[in-house]
């Protein structure tokens, strides 16, 4: 119910702050235009393992979907067949702090230990997983600027992790090891020092979805990269963005690439994306309190970023200015209503 009311508060308060902010005080994904494709998602199957009414993070190979809840609620990663039907369960090989996200490379999986709604944690971590025996080994992280929440991990065809942050304002973060050491290369337990490489930031729009009304379409719950490199996802609770990435560069795709937009359908706490091995991109959901919704599917999405950008009837040039007066608002969304909400929902997890 806290939770709730606080997402009330965000609305109501942000309601007049975005109008008077200037544009340059408002984080862009790139300076121009964001180019929005109407590609529909499907319903692919619907889980019935209550552990996944707080599923965080998606990885897909050949053997089937792999998901992840938050920790705390459930600390094994769950193997899932095409019916959303359970195949296994691998219990994740050490003690989790908050596992938000998943990768794949190589047969391995990499749990992205990087949730902090509190921002106190001094060290994040990735930990790598055998798909077939559980076995796995920590890596601790540390960022070079403070505490930061991040629900992202991208693994590109260079094996180096990259960690973008969820942030209540202004542009999230974006972090790789120092040196750009590959996953497997990180020393255990560590720490290993990250380095800041970039920024993103989206602007609000109006597709429906989410625990946080409007501000949620700004703020990163989930990311992903096809199984060829070249594409990157990364998700809000209402949008999925995808960028071109001919040559594998992840860092270089986010900050330097244009994006398409896909909105997704109205999920109440979508926090989970994963590429299928033929180029489709899956889409999951917390539960938030409601019945667990069903994994999504959008067929042919790296196709669509080559092939839908310029189509008339397909495509449509949105002008950053006419979403930000569509918006009315979001400046006092994360410095009041959203440090609320936030505060209420870190509650629910541990510390």
């Amino acid at each position: 119910m806290r939770s709730r009311l606080a997402a009330v508060a965000v609305t109501v308060l942000g309601s007049a702050a975005l109008a008077v902010l200037p544009v340059s005080a408002q984080p862009n994904s790139s300076p121009g235009s964001i180019e929005i494709v109407d590609a529909p998602f499907e319903n692919l199957c619907t889980p019935t393992d209550s552990a996944l009414e707080e599923v965080s993070g998606l990885a897909v190979t050949d053997d089937g979907i792999y998901a992840v809840a938050d920790s705390g609620t459930d600390d094994a990663v769950r193997v899932l067949d095409d019916q959303c039907r359970v195949t296994g369960t691998l219990p994740q090989p050490v003690d989790p702090f908050d596992v938000e996200d998943l990768a794949q490379a190589d047969g391995r999986l990499w749990l992205s230990d990087t949730g902090d709604n509190a921002g106190a944690r001094t060290t994040v971590a990735l930990t790598d997983m055998d798909t077939s025996t559980g076995a796995g080994t920590l890596r601790r992280l540390t960022y070079p600027d403070g505490a930061h929440d991040a629900e992202a991990i991208l693994l590109g065809s260079d094996g180096v992790p990259v960690v973008v942050t969820k942030e209540l304002f202004g542009a999230s973060g974006i972090y790789r090891p120092a040196g750009a050491l590959r996953a497997e290369q990180l020393p255990s337990p560590g720490p290993t020092a990250l380095e800041r490489v970039g920024q993103i930031g989206f602007e609000p729009t109006e597709t429906p979805g989410g625990p946080v009304p409007f501000a949620g379409g700004a703020m990163i719950t989930g990311g992903a990269v096809s199984g060829d490199g070249t594409v990157v996802a990364l998700r809000t609770y209402t949008d999925v963005y995808l960028y071109p990435a001919p040559d594998g560069d992840v860092v270089a795709a986010l900050t330097g690439a244009e994006p398409i937009r896909v909105p997704m359908p109205d999920q109440p706490q979508g926090e989970a994306i994963a590429f299928t091995p033929a180029g489709d991109l899956l889409s999951a959901s917390e539960a938030d309190g409601g019945p667990l919704p069903p994994i999504r599917v959008l067929y042919g999405a790296t196709e669509l970023v080559t092939s839908t950008t310029g189509e008339a009837g397909i495509a449509l040039q949105v002008d950053p200015g006419a979403v930000i007066a569509a918006g009315v608002g979001a400046g006092l969304v994360v410095t009041v209503g959203g440090a609320l909400w936030w505060r209420a929902r870190s509650r629910r997890r541990r510390n």
